[in-house]
């Protein structure tokens, strides 16, 4: 009786008003940009950490692989296991962890136990993915729940705007080790605000939950999760490997500005899309695909010419910024009760790609050169656009979105 007077109070708590609850979306939003600062800052201090650990950049670059690893093998069962688990306490969890693999990452001499901290890192990133967006939905009214996710999301674009050439900046002034450490004061303040700010949810039910198999074959599942694979994977071989592509091109000084053109323009992106997204997500999808192959084919012919790469990387960010929310939202749309084990799987996909990106981008750079990246993106986009186009009736649909 205990237990059910508890949940009882939790779901009063917890039901959504008609308006934004900002206060506990942003807290979401601050955990998504903790979660992609941790992944994405190597590739922006890549130089000064492979001098640190006396590493080449490829393997310095493989502090992504593991990051990525350890979302990849984590999201599904971990997620599955936990559907149960009360929401708020989940999520806790997962900024402890950021703030504790974070912590090691900054006092670590050894590229091994780096290694290790960044994988663990993963798993607590996969575990936040799994949650995040179907938090976001849980805290918002029906009409509002896309922008409600569009709003958690925007620590991703904030992230590549302001946190990966801010941490850039500041590894160059203070070092590398110095930025994993704001990271993990970071965490630390977001844990207080989550106990102060975020309502609670329970989990599903056990006559609610959804099996891998049933979601995977719902109908517009699987035509996402190739999406996501092909735009991921394109994005992060040369994202990874920004520092030496902008070195080839004459920009190695610019690197932090070139990230922060990318960031804003995520930035622009982002917002673009939750003021439309409701309606015109199929729209919106494709129009990012098509601008993402364009800045692809751009940043190939343009390796010489600044201006070229600079206008290149402004249509990329605007094209990218919303990829997370999209997909997402597109995802749960089609799995509808299965959303979660649909988002772990989206998760592990984005990760793959990643991982993918990082581990294709050091063959690349060993065997060629890094002016062949801009051309395996092309191919990859233009592979993940033509399915987006033919799923048109699941996955995204012309009627429901247009």
């Amino acid at each position: 009786m205990d237990n059910n007077s508890d949940l009882s109070k939790q779901n009063s708590y917890a039901i959504p008003s008609e308006r934004l609850p900002w206060a506990g979306l942003m807290a979401l939003a601050m955990a998504g940009f903790i979660c992609i600062l941790t992944e994405t800052i190597p590739a922006g201090l890549l130089i000064e950490i492979s001098k640190g650990l006396g590493v080449s950049e490829s393997l310095a670059g493989q502090l992504v692989t593991a990051y990525a690893l350890g979302s990849l093998i984590a999201a599904i069962p971990i997620t599955t296991a936990t559907q149960g688990w009360h929401r708020k306490p989940l999520l806790l969890l997962c900024i402890i962890g950021f703030l504790v693999f974070n912590t090691i990452t900054a006092l670590s001499s050894s590229l091994t136990l780096t290694l290790i901290a960044r994988f663990f890192a993963g798993v607590t990133a996969g575990v936040l993915w799994g949650l995040t967006a179907g938090y976001a939905r849980l805290m918002a009214p029906e009409s509002l729940k896309g922008r409600a996710m569009a709003v958690a999301m925007i620590g991703t674009p904030l992230a590549l705007a302001l946190g990966v050439p801010t941490g850039t900046f500041l590894g160059s002034l203070v070092g590398w080790r110095n930025v994993f450490g704001i990271m993990s004061l970071l965490a630390a303040l977001l844990i207080l605000w989550i106990i102060w700010k975020v309502p609670n949810f329970p989990g599903q039910t056990s006559s609610k939950r959804r099996t891998l198999l049933e979601v995977f074959i719902t109908p517009g599942v699987r035509p996402i999760l190739f999406v996501v694979l092909a735009w991921i994977l394109s994005h992060n071989m040369l994202y990874t490997y920004i520092a030496p592509y902008l070195s080839e091109a004459g920009l190695a000084k610019r690197i932090d500005l070139i990230l922060l053109v990318f960031g804003m323009a995520s930035l622009v992106g982002i917002w673009v899309i939750s003021i439309f997204i409701e309606r015109r997500l199929r729209t919106l999808v494709l129009m990012s695909l098509v601008g993402f192959g364009l800045a692809s084919f751009a940043l190939g012919i343009g390796i010489s010419h600044p201006i070229i790469i600079y206008s290149a990387v402004t249509v990329w960010g605007l094209t990218f910024g919303g990829a997370a929310t999209l997909t997402q939202t597109a995802i749960a749309d089609n799995a509808k009760k299965g959303a979660d084990i649909a988002q772990s799987m989206l998760v592990t996909v984005w990760n793959l790609a990643i991982g993918g990106g990082s581990a294709i981008g050091a063959v690349l750079i060993e065997s060629f050169d890094v002016s062949s990246f801009p051309w395996v993106m092309f191919i990859l986009i233009l592979l993940g656009f033509l399915v987006a186009f033919r799923a048109n009736v699941y996955g995204f649909p012309q009627k429901t979105n247009n």
